[in-house]
């Protein structure tokens, strides 16, 4: 008799472990050893699976002290920092009954997770919205009032009004809706992990097709920070069409 990791883990979780000797029992001698260590595994499985609730049970902390809001936003930026590319604005609206496992600080994530949570958060969240703020803008009104400027788009552009908006640090002028500043809210509150994680995504997109556009910059690796192989290019070809001017004049 075999079934898979998934049918033993169904089985398994619902056992306490005192009933684990008999659970094994049921099987052959002959399938026993196998069994043994599919029901490790999904012992595994289900120990990692409940962690991960319970962190993020904490990290819904000021979404459940903000829970009389109908519209709880998460809003968040990636990009403050490069020497190319915009900077991008995320703002999302979770369900509040249907929570979304292994959210955290985009900076934390790998890639491949950040495009896994990408596209979970984009299907199941209330509403859910990026904004870019271009080089040219950045140069013409600097990195901090673009950064805003981006984040209002993004509040904007969702398809709701929100009621509340937690923040990832700042408090945004010029925004007439109820704001919660929370330092490194990207790793305490899952609307926050939900924005920088869209917001990332799209950004370092928008980098990698730049890189086809202006090879030899490493924008595809870099993503428009200031590494050494990319300002060694900006030194030897000069700036490319992307490049933020008042950031890089040391440099050229």
């Amino acid at each position: 008799m075999c079934k898979s990791i998934s049918d033993i883990k169904s089985e398994f979780n619902n056992l306490q472990t005192c009933d684990l000797e008999g659970f094994i029992a049921t099987y052959s001698s002959d399938t026993r050893s196998g069994v043994i260590q599919l029901v490790k595994r999904a012992a595994g499985l289900i120990e990692k699976h409940n962690a991960e609730v319970e962190r993020t049970e904490r990290m819904l902390s000021y979404e459940k002290q903000y829970s009389s809001y109908s519209y709880i936003c998460g809003i968040d930026e990636v990009g403050r920092g490069p020497l190319a590319g915009p900077v991008v604005a995320g703002a999302v609206i979770l369900p509040k009954d249907d929570p979304i496992l292994y959210l955290n600080d985009s900076k934390q994530l790998s890639a491949a997770k950040r495009d896994e949570l990408y596209d979970v958060i984009m299907e199941r969240a209330v509403a859910a919205s990026v904004y870019f703020i271009d080089h040219k803008r950045i140069d013409e009104i600097n990195i901090l009032q673009a950064t805003y400027e981006a984040m209002r788009g993004a509040i904007m552009n969702l398809k709701i009004k929100p009621d509340i908006l937690l923040n990832d640090a700042v408090t945004i002028p010029g925004v007439d809706i109820k704001q919660v500043p929370i330092i490194k809210g990207d790793a305490k509150s899952c609307s926050i992990a939900a924005a920088s994680i869209i917001a990332k995504v799209t950004r370092d997109r928008f980098m990698e097709e730049a890189d086809l556009l202006y090879p030899g910059y490493d924008f595809a690796s870099n993503k428009g920070y200031g590494s050494e192989k990319h300002i060694k290019a900006i030194k030897e070809k000069g700036p490319c069409p992307i490049h933020r001017m008042s950031f890089i004049g040391n440099f050229i």
